[in-house]
């Protein structure tokens, strides 16, 4: 069964972090929500989301996916936290996936994950200015390796099942997609 990490800051995007979570379960991912600190995560519009474990507990454990969901100021504490940059560079080094949505693909951007790159991310949130290796693409989702972007809420479905489909398989994507009563 694959694993995926999802990091909740607060400030968090809600409808990127839920929908995330949902359809990975549905998956038959293992997902763990890991809060930066202890205690409940309050998301970006209000929403009061209570995260499985913590960063610090998840430390030691391997997963087959690191996943960020986006908002303001969610990305920004992701960005900010060293545990959480150390971690997607050693995730990616181990040959193992990381994703980003919204503004949440600068936080791969600052680990220097996107050099080289296509991704995509949040209207203003990044810039190939800011990182000249990175190649800024406007597509809902992109897949460049063992890195995959998003840009926003509206995307967070086709971002989600697009992992959907990385981890578990075309099959089992449609099979999600179709209990959703949702048109490819």
């Amino acid at each position: 069964m694959p694993k995926a990490l999802v990091l909740l800051a607060q400030g968090c995007e809600e409808l990127e972090a839920v929908t995330l979570i949902d359809l990975l379960r549905r998956a038959r991912v293992e997902v763990v929500a890991a809060g930066l600190q202890t205690g409940a995560v309050t998301a970006s519009r209000g929403t009061v989301l209570v995260p499985d474990s913590t960063l610090e507990a998840e430390q030691g454990h391997t997963f087959d996916l690191v996943v960020l969901p986006g908002g303001l100021p969610g990305a920004r504490h992701l960005e900010e936290d060293p545990r959480v940059l150390a971690l997607l560079q050693r995730q990616v080094a181990a040959g193992r996936l990381v994703a980003a949505i919204c503004a949440a693909p600068k936080v791969l951007a600052v680990a220097g994950l996107l050099d080289g790159k296509r991704a995509t991310a949040y209207p203003g949130s990044v810039s190939a200015a800011q990182f000249p290796g990175l190649i800024l693409v406007d597509d809902a989702v992109v897949v460049d390796g063992l890195v995959v972007t998003s840009r926003g809420p509206g995307t967070a479905m086709d971002f989600a099942l697009c992992l959907v489909e990385i981890l578990t398989g075309e099959a089992c994507r449609r099979d999600i997609e179709a209990a959703l009563v949702r048109d490819r």
